[in-house]
């Protein structure tokens, strides 16, 4: 008889059934994956990037299509917090998902005003701090390009709420290492790695950017590599709860970072392609620890040789 392994994934103060997540930005709201699954199987939703107004974000093309991924420039479009608190939350609450929000502000004073309004709200299990945006003209990446700047936006979402706390790091830094240890310094629970590279992509008939911002954020498999070494070596500079993110497009992909020490996981690009693509991801980890004799996800955390 197969026993079934235990897949709890433990974020410091945040505990989730399983450890595969849908990252901010390729799931909107939560509510559009409903035909591909009950929401309650997903170990989380990270929800669509908030700021305190209402966003329309970059102008059109915003997306373009690249050898192994795409870029976006979506710039943050979203409805507001308080229509996502008023619109979307109670139906979330409903389905019975596991809500992480994501907030993005472009001033300290914003980032604490989103963590208060999003304090006090039933349902949300966790906020993630957006600190790496590449695709809007203020803060995002410029906080989180600089460690002193991310300490700073992590106090003051800290100081205004006890929620879990996650911070999204950037990869288009020198040392992934020093902008960890500044996010956990700040009051950090766990960090997710990573937001997207940096990129761009010329119409060569045109001869003008295939983006109307020019920049953009590259995500898919094409960026997988690059994920997993950020991830490890985050793994190494600070002692928190990870979640890997990048170019996770299976099961297989999720284990290679649960292996250099993520606790946990997101999809995202893949999401876009095969909605439903969670529960084989949830299936393929579950049947790999028994496959080589493990109980539990925490056996497999972080077991790199090397």
């Amino acid at each position: 008889m197969v026993v079934p392994a235990d897949l709890t994934a433990r974020l410091g103060p945040l505990t989730l059934p399983n450890p595969v997540m849908l990252a901010s930005g390729t799931c909107a709201y939560g509510l559009e994956m409903e035909p591909y699954g009950d929401l309650d199987g997903i170990g989380a939703i990270v929800v669509k990037g908030l700021s305190l107004e209402r966003s329309e974000g970059n102008p059109p093309p915003r997306i373009v299509e690249t050898p192994s991924g795409m870029l976006n420039s979506i710039g943050l479009e979203n409805i507001g917090v308080e229509a996502f608190l008023r619109d979307k939350l109670p139906l979330l609450r409903e389905k019975g998902a596991r809500v992480i929000v994501n907030i993005y502000g472009q001033t300290l004073d914003e980032y604490r005003r989103l963590a208060e309004i999003l304090g006090g709200a039933e349902g949300i299990c966790a906020l993630e701090v957006n600190i790496s945006c590449p695709n809007v003209k203020k803060g995002g990446l410029l906080f989180g390009q600089d460690g002193r700047e991310t300490r700073r936006v992590v106090e003051a979402v800290r100081e205004k709420t006890a929620r879990p706390l996650l911070v999204k790091l950037t990869p288009n830094v020198t040392d992934v290492g020093e902008i960890a240890r500044a996010a956990v310094d700040g009051g950090a629970d766990a960090l997710t790695l990573i937001n997207t590279l940096q990129g761009m992509a010329v119409d060569v008939e045109s001869r003008r950017p295939a983006l109307a911002n020019v920049l953009g954020g590259l995500s898919g498999p094409a960026i997988r590599p690059v994920a997993v070494r950020c991830l490890w070596q985050a793994r190494r500079a600070v002692p928190v709860p990870l979640i890997g993110v990048g170019g996770i497009h299976g099961a297989r992909d999720a284990l290679e970072f649960i292996i250099a020490g993520a606790s946990a996981v997101q999809l995202g690009t893949v999401n876009f392609i095969y909605p439903g693509r969670w529960r084989e991801v949830v299936e393929g980890i579950e049947g790999y620890l028994q496959r080589h004799g493990m109980t539990s996800l925490s056996q497999l955390v972080g077991s790199l040789e090397i």
